[in-house]
């Protein structure tokens, strides 16, 4: 293997005296598909990409983000070298320093903290900014080498995962590619346009054939012109549509009996609670008619093959998992499980693993249980205020918390803290940027070398280094074995260089590639991505090998109807996302921000008109967290008493740098210890 890695980099040097030439590459964003690129170079900038026609899930389609990925790589506004704050904190004002004193400080004062407060003083923190395995994954080595927090990840779908794997186990659901199979489709709390734009294009054939499409949202802004019917819900109100679909069911004998009897636990039960769930007591919980849902329910269960595609976003209350559990116990009330292309696409799809993860965190480098942090509450971990130790430092990498963690005041007001050390390795100057104390800077997917899986499809992939680092930049590999060597860290692992453990993974195959091709093996050696098999859906990977309805591992073990968190505030808030950009991600391209244009609020007509709000005006959605000004947008395609507020900004486009995440509370969903970011309430007057 090394020797054919060696063997590429020759050629890459011969190619490079003839012009430019395509290297094959693997998208690095929180995306379920990890499309494939064709990137154009000479060796030494990234001249463009497209879409990969190679790639066996997008086929060549890729998203506008992606299209011109050479203007964020080789953009004037990158940072390039290292650089220690000289300003206030928050000021933005920083000077240019070595990597060798970045890093002597950075040990130095870690060293002091170590001894003065132990490493539970010490907080890092990642989420999405790279969702590879290894470059994303490495600082866990490190981290739990000195002991330091562990941050428990659960900030976008944590709750949905649980919910399912609650009812499924380890079973795999539909992989996007099986939908051209499904006979009737319900798109349930998912822009597929903004989230899963790879699947659009079975989505639009299976209308061209005939096939229904039925959209259930909150806000159907994007998707409600490729739907055929658009049903709008109060905000998480989700799992009491689904009971009531049940119920109808039930009343009206059109669940499939023998399945549930025959491959799930708890039916019997189950069925008994189904009672008080009729369609007019859901009309009251979710704001549909009573008609709406009982014919919804009677179309749902006539379709030979039909497919629940589940988007996250109904997850993200306080009984978001409750609700995804519901959801996923309606998917099997037709039987369709183990039918071509029935049951529920959007969560695990089952393929994998397919390496080892603890080869790259090495959880055995960590001597004893770390204090746990989970990443919604980063607010009240820098300010003390739930009376435990204070953080003395905080270290960034592939994360934005100040733009995209919910209680953006409280993270704030702990970065401002003048004994509070913060590190952020990134590349460009993000609000949680502007904080550092040192700040370095971080390489594009391109400048580095690792493997992908899909959180959404079964396919697997390697990409391996196209161009070399721009300025002084680093990968979080090449970072965290600089600060370990400082540190004093001798193991092994700290030495091997990113190519080497690559090598390493792939040495180790896991479940899922242990039946791939010679062909396949050497599309990984040399860069590239595979499919692999799809789940078995009609074997239930659980403990009893049946659907579990009833779950006695859990403290609701029978499923019901939960309420979420709500608020006293009139309306609800929904975060939704924006096909111009990415979490926070793109901010450094002009050609889609300004696309996007100001920070918006979407309102129904009838809550505008109460509060004698015009379209296009200005308002503030305030709670009591904080107040935060938008440009209203009123349009039907929000639920009435709802308020969506379209994908992530910067400070640039506020007056005070607030955000919408300054509404959101720091609550955890019921099972998951999930974000609750869309169970807020507000209210909104004109400015």
């Amino acid at each position: 293997m090394q020797r054919s890695l060696v063997g590429s980099e020759m050629c890459i040097r011969d190619r490079h005296k003839m012009g430019s030439y395509i290297r094959k590459t693997i998208c690095p964003y929180d995306c379920p598909t990890s499309c494939g690129l064709l990137a154009e170079t000479d060796g030494i900038r990234l001249l463009g990409v497209k879409g990969d026609p190679d790639h066996p899930a997008a086929k060549g389609l890729i998203c506008r983000k992606m299209r011109h990925y050479e203007k964020s790589v080789h953009s004037p506004e990158r940072i390039l070298i290292p650089m220690k704050r000289v300003g206030a904190k928050g000021e933005g004002r920083f000077e240019p320093m070595t990597w060798d004193d970045a890093v002597k400080e950075i040990a130095g004062r870690w060293s002091r903290i170590l001894e003065e407060d132990g490493a539970d003083a010490i907080l890092p923190m990642y989420y999405s900014g790279v969702m590879s395995v290894l470059q994303r994954k490495c600082g866990d080595a490190f981290f739990n080498r000195m002991g330091a927090c562990d941050m428990v990840r659960t900030l976008c779908s944590s709750a949905k995962g649980a919910g399912y794997e609650a009812v499924m186990g380890q079973t795999g659901c539909l992989d996007p590619r099986e939908l051209k199979d499904s006979s009737f489709y319900l798109v349930w709390g998912s822009n597929m346009k903004a989230t899963r734009l790879q699947s659009m294009p079975a989505l639009i054939q299976a209308r061209r054939q005939g096939k229904r499409v039925v959209l259930i949202e909150s806000c159907a802004a994007d998707m409600e012109v490729y739907c055929d019917q658009t049903i709008l819900i109060r905000p998480g109100t989700d799992g009491a549509l689904a009971l009531a679909m049940m119920h109808v069911m039930e009343e009206e004998n059109l669940a499939d009996r023998d399945f549930l009897a025959h491959r799930t636990n708890g039916y019997e039960a189950f069925r008994k609670t189904l009672a008080p769930y009729t369609p007019a007591w859901a009309e009251g919980e979710t704001g549909i008619p009573a008609e709406v849902i009982a014919g919804l329910s009677r179309e749902y269960a006539s379709a030979p093959a039909p497919a629940i595609i589940l988007g996250s976003g109904p997850s993200r209350y306080g009984n978001g998992g409750m609700t995804t559990r519901l959801i996923t116990i309606l998917s099997a009330y037709t039987g369709a499980w183990g039918r071509p292309g029935g049951g529920l696409c959007g969560c695990n799809p089952g393929a994998g693993p397919y390496v080892d993860d603890r080869l790259v965190t090495r959880p055995d480098f960590r001597e004893k249980p770390g204090r746990r942090v989970n990443i919604n509450e980063i607010a009240s971990a820098l300010t003390g205020s739930r009376g435990e130790k204070p953080i003395r430092s905080f270290y960034v990498y592939g994360g934005n918390p100040v733009a995209s963690v919910c209680c953006q005041k409280g993270i704030l007001e702990g970065l401002l803290r003048p004994d509070l050390f913060t590190v952020v390795h990134e590349r460009f100057m993000t609000d949680t940027a502007m904080y550092a104390d040192i700040l370095l800077p971080a390489t594009f997917s391109v400048e580095q070398t690792d493997v992908y899986t899909a959180y959404g499809y079964c396919t697997f992939g390697t990409a391996r280094k196209i161009v070399e680092p721009a300025g002084q930049s680093k990968s979080n590999w090449n970072t965290f074995r600089l600060l370990a060597r400082a540190m004093g860290y001798g193991e092994e692992y700290f030495k091997r260089t990113e190519e080497e453990m690559v090598w390493e993974l792939l040495a180790h195959p896991m479940e899922g590639l242990t039946r791939i091709s010679e062909k396949e093996w050497r599309i990984l050696r040399e860069g590239g991505v595979i499919s692999t098999a799809f789940a078995d859906h009609g074997s239930f990977r659980t403990p009893s090998g049946k659907m579990m309805i009833y779950n006695e591992n859990l403290e609701e073990a029978m499923p019901r109807y939960m309420k979420s968190h709500g608020g006293a505030y009139p309306l609800r808030l929904v975060a939704v996302p924006s096909a111009y950009t990415l979490n926070s991600v793109f901010m450094d391209r002009e050609d889609l921000s300004s696309g996007r244009g100001p920070m918006t609020l979407m309102l129904h007509p009838r809550d505008a008109a109460a509060r004698k709000i015009a379209d296009g005006s200005h308002v503030t959605a305030f709670n009591e967290l904080a107040k935060v000004e938008f440009t209203a947008k009123i349009t039907p395609v929000v639920a009435e008493g709802t308020v969506a507020a379209r994908g992530v900004y910067n400070r640039t486009f506020t007056k005070d740098g607030l955000l919408v995440n300054a509404l959101h509370h720091e609550r955890l969903s019921d099972i998951g210890a999930a974000t609750t970011l869309n169970d807020n309430t507000v209210d909104v007057r004109p400015c």
